[in-house]
C-alpha cells in the first residue's frame, strides 16, 4: 500500500481536484483508493458528494478514533473517503498540547487494509495537519498552477519535505510536481511551465492539467472529471497522470529536494 500526500500551501493550485480525479482515474485502472481529506474547507468531502456534517477524519486525528469506521463510500465504486467538515476548524490548535501530535495520523493508518493506495489532500498551509500527511506518507505529489508566481513557496516546500524526511519520516519522499491550469493559448502559462521545469527538471511530471470550463463544474456536483465528463481533455489527462504515477513509484528512487524559486 501507498500512502501519498497531495500537497502545497498555496490555495487555487488544483490540489483537491488533483486528489480526488487522480484517486478515480486509479480506480478505472484496477486499484482500490482511500482518499482522506485533511482539509478544514472539507472540498475533497463536497466534491465526492459527501456531506461536510459527517463525522470523520477530527475523530480519527484528535480523538483516535479507528479509522476504519470513519470511511465512506462515494460515487466512484473502490474509491472511499474520511470526509473533512466544520469540526476540524479547530484541529490546529487542538492538536498543539497532544502527545506525538506529528504521528497521529501515522498511528491511524497502520489499522488501514484492503486498498492499494491512500490518498491524503492536504490544507493549503504547511502546519501541523499537513505535517502529520508528511509523516505519514511516502511519497509527495505537489500541483503547481501554471500562472504567475508558481514558484512562489515551491522551495520552501520542498525544504519542509526534505525536513520532514530527516526528522520525522525517513521513507518520504518528493514524487513529483504536476502542472494544473495549462492554458496553451497563454503565453504566459508556457512561460511559467517552462521555468519550473528548468528549476525542478527531475520532478515535474511529464503530464499537465489542462485549464478547462468542465474541470472546474465538476466539484459542484459531486463527482471526479474522470464521471463529470469522462471524454473531456481533463480526464484523459488525469488517465494519463495515473499511469505516469504508477511508472514513478515503479522506479522510484529519492529525489534530491535542493531548488530555489
Amino acid at each position: 500500500m501507498t500512502f501519498l500526500v497531495v500537497a502545497n500551501q498555496k490555495g487555487g493550485v488544483g490540489k483537491t481536484t488533483t486528489a480526488i480525479s487522480l484517486g478515480a482515474a486509479m480506480v478505472e485502472r484496477g486499484s482500490r483508493i482511500l482518499l482522506i481529506d485533511l482539509d478544514p474547507q472539507a472540498n475533497a468531502t463536497s466534491g465526492l458528494g459527501v456531506s461536510k456534517s459527517r463525522d470523520g477524519v477530527y475523530s480519527v486525528i484528535v480523538k483516535e478514533q479507528p479509522i476504519a469506521q470513519y470511511a465512506v463510500k462515494t460515487s466512484v465504486a473502490n474509491l472511499d473517503l474520511v470526509p473533512s467538515g466544520a469540526d476540524m476548524a479547530g484541529a490546529e490548535v487542538e492538536l498543539v498540547p497532544l502527545m506525538a501530535r506529528e504521528f497521529r495520523l501515522r498511528r491511524a493508518l497502520k489499522e488501514v487494509a484492503g486498498y492499494d493506495m491512500v490518498i491524503i489532500d492536504c490544507p493549503p498551509s504547511l502546519g501541523l495537519l499537513t505535517v502529520n500527511a508528511l509523516a505519514a506518507g511516502d511519497v509527495v505529489l505537489v500541483p503547481v498552477q501554471c500562472e504567475y508566481y508558481a514558484l512562489e513557496g515551491l522551495a520552501q516546500l520542498l525544504e519542509t519535505i526534505g525536513a520532514v524526511r530527516e526528522r520525522l519520516n525517513e521513507r518520504l519522499d518528493a514524487l513529483a510536481i504536476v502542472l494544473t491550469m495549462e492554458d496553451r493559448r497563454n503565453r504566459l502559462s508556457m512561460e511559467v511551465a517552462e521555468e519550473v521545469r528548468k528549476h525542478f527538471p527531475q520532478l515535474v511530471a511529464h503530464t499537465h492539467i489542462p485549464r478547462t470550463v468542465r474541470l472546474a463544474e465538476a466539484p459542484s456536483h459531486g463527482k471526479p472529471i474522470t464521471l463529470y465528463d469522462p471524454a473531456s481533455r481533463a480526464a484523459e489527462a488525469y488517465r494519463e497522470l495515473a499511469r505516469e504515477i504508477e511508472s514513478r513509484l515503479r522506479s522510484r528512487q529519492p529525489i534530491a529536494l535542493a531548488g530555489s524559486a
